[in-house]
């Protein structure tokens, strides 16, 4: 693999900004879409250099997990693969898959934090709470390992080291997928291990997953998510709109401006902003799709980040050289 510091560094300027006729910024990012074999078809900088999916890693985490014996019904295995809003179907849904192992909320060990989705936030602070773990965006993920380990039998308070059993386990799952070995290892922000493979090794994971055989771990996390894409993220959230607009689609975005995506033919994409800012992500994904021949009116939505001033839009991100 590359080096990140250069493949970033040198990141070709993939989006700008403009106001009012007038371009104030510049995103640079990496882009890549692959075949149903895994070979990479296009690319927009170094691919191969590693790099922290962050949660877009979900899925892979996922899979892992029902390999090692983890089994939920649809509904909450979207929500093991979740940066879900904290809106009261995620949080329910959290409690059923602690429940369902056994285990109380206290067990979770995700950092706390305040829903993520603004209006699941506000309505968490008026009712008078604080920072939780299970209103954190990965608490979907964290009920998930931990009844992963109480169905393997592994211990439950050190599930999030990286040498445990389970993180071992998603470790050989994401190298499975993507098709080489994990990079790098760090702690993610919810407090769980994130694992590092290439922008092109993401973009086959996905690609894997949206075309896998039924029955699979890897078609059990397909169907879930493209049956439950609420689950997934939630209320406005463009990864929700993304799955409910193309069928057989899979998608998760994650921090630092990641985003990933399947379709059920096998090819994958992947983009990763080299700023780390969002407002860039889903216009060039829409932009990649649109280019690779996804025609579908939910890519007009989804790309379209509009620049405000007053309140009112006078601008939006604009798409180059894709």
């Amino acid at each position: 693999m590359s080096d990140p510091i250069s493949a970033l560094s040198e990141a070709p300027v993939l989006a700008h900004v403009e106001r009012s006729g007038f371009v104030e910024s510049l995103h640079r990012a990496i882009a890549v879409e692959v075949a149903a074999d895994g070979a990479v078809t296009r690319r927009f900088g170094d691919v191969d250099a590693p790099h922290f999916p962050r949660s877009s890693n979900k899925p892979m985490q996922a899979i892992g997990m029902l390999r090692s014996g983890l089994d939920l019904p649809p509904d909450l295995l979207a929500l093991a693969c979740a940066s879900h809003s904290g809106e009261q179907i995620h949080l329910d849904g959290v409690q059923r898959i602690l429940a369902g192992a056994g285990l109380p909320v206290a067990t979770l060990q995700n950092t706390p934090d305040l829903p993520y989705g603004e209006q699941a936030r506000l309505a968490w602070i008026r009712s008078g709470h604080d920072k939780e773990s299970i209103t954190q965006n990965c608490s979907g993920k964290h009920a998930a390992m931990l009844a992963t380990c109480v169905a393997a039998g592994w211990d439950t308070a050190t599930y999030r080291e990286a040498e445990h059993p389970l993180q071992q386990a998603i470790a050989a799952a994401l190298a499975d997928l993507a098709g080489e070995g994990v990079g790098a290892v760090g702690v993610d922000g919810c407090g769980a291990p994130v694992m590092a493979i290439s922008v092109a090794g993401l973009a086959r994971c996905f690609g894997r997953i949206a075309a896998a055989a039924p029955g699979t771990p890897e078609a059990r996390v397909r169907d879930a998510i493209g049956a439950h894409p609420r689950m997934l993220g939630g209320d406005g959230r463009d990864v929700t709109e993304l799955i409910a607009g193309v069928g057989g689609l899979v998608a998760k975005d994650g921090a630092e401006a990641v985003y990933a995506v399947g379709l059920a033919d096998g090819r994958g994409f992947a983009v990763k902003v080299v700023d780390g800012g969002q407002r860039a992500r889903a216009p060039i994904m829409a932009r990649l799709l649109r280019t690779a021949g996804v025609d579908q009116p939910v890519l007009d939505r989804v790309g379209d980040v509009p620049v405000l001033g007053h309140g009112e839009p006078v601008g939006r991100v604009v798409v180059r050289g894709i």
